[in-house]
């Protein structure tokens, strides 16, 4: 009976160590997959189609919350029911109500059936109880869902706001990004290349830096005409 922990960021800005550590405070053996994907759908995730190639019956998957397993309410629940039919327990440290163990108690606890025409009224009651737990498991992921959906909004009429406001969005056209990776890059080819101050033809160059050639001629480009200015 395994324990695994998935945990999931949007972008490499985010960090993904609080819901690593959310998940360890619990359950500090359990093994965590962690991944970096942008979207609302499961599709393309490669850590969690790895982690539903190997979770079995009785094993465990946790969750720091409902979003980090889907944000699309349609395919989360099917999701969920699919993995509770195969014998796997879902555990969502901030949605406890919803968890797999939460759902087998509401399907288990029954009200026993005594043989007499109250049994219409119980089987009714039973039904409710079922359709009541699941319920709850579709609203909390309708609830992911429209977080996803009105941060987008939010998004969207902030960068309406600022450019009827005249501020700039986005990078200027022609703009050139600096970031540490690119000064150090620059510095090297400075350092090796033929062009500037050393004896390295281009392709000696990008195998000693370790670059891509798009980004070295980019690079190499802004040096030129840096150079020539």
């Amino acid at each position: 009976m395994a324990i695994y922990g998935y945990c999931r960021i949007s972008t490499h800005k985010q960090s993904i160590e609080r819901q690593i550590r959310n998940i360890r405070s619990k359950h500090p053996k359990a093994v965590i997959f962690q991944e970096v994907y942008t979207g609302t759908k499961t599709d393309g995730r490669k850590k969690w189609e790895q982690l539903l190639r190997i979770v079995k019956q009785d094993d465990t998957i946790v969750f720091d919350s409902v979003s980090r397993m889907s944000r699309n309410a349609a395919e989360g629940f099917a999701t969920y029911q699919k993995l509770f039919d195969g014998g796997i327990e879902l555990e969502f440290l901030k949605e406890p109500h919803i968890n797999t163990a939460v759902y087998k108690k509401a399907l288990n606890n029954h009200i026993a059936m005594t043989g007499t025409k109250t049994d219409i009224i119980l089987k009714a009651v039973n039904e409710y109880l079922m359709e009541l737990a699941k319920e709850q498991i579709i609203i909390a992921f309708e609830q992911a869902e429209k977080e996803v959906t009105d941060l987008h909004q939010r998004t969207k009429e902030g960068i309406e706001t600022a450019r009827l406001e005249g501020k700039q969005i986005g990078q200027r056209p022609g703009a050139k990004l600096t970031t540490k990776k690119s000064i150090a890059a620059k510095a090297d080819i400075e350092k090796y290349s033929k062009d500037f101050n050393g004896t390295l033809t281009d392709a000696e160059c990008m195998r000693m830096i370790g670059i891509a050639r798009n980004t070295y001629y980019k690079y190499k480009k802004e040096l030129l005409e840096a150079k020539a200015s």
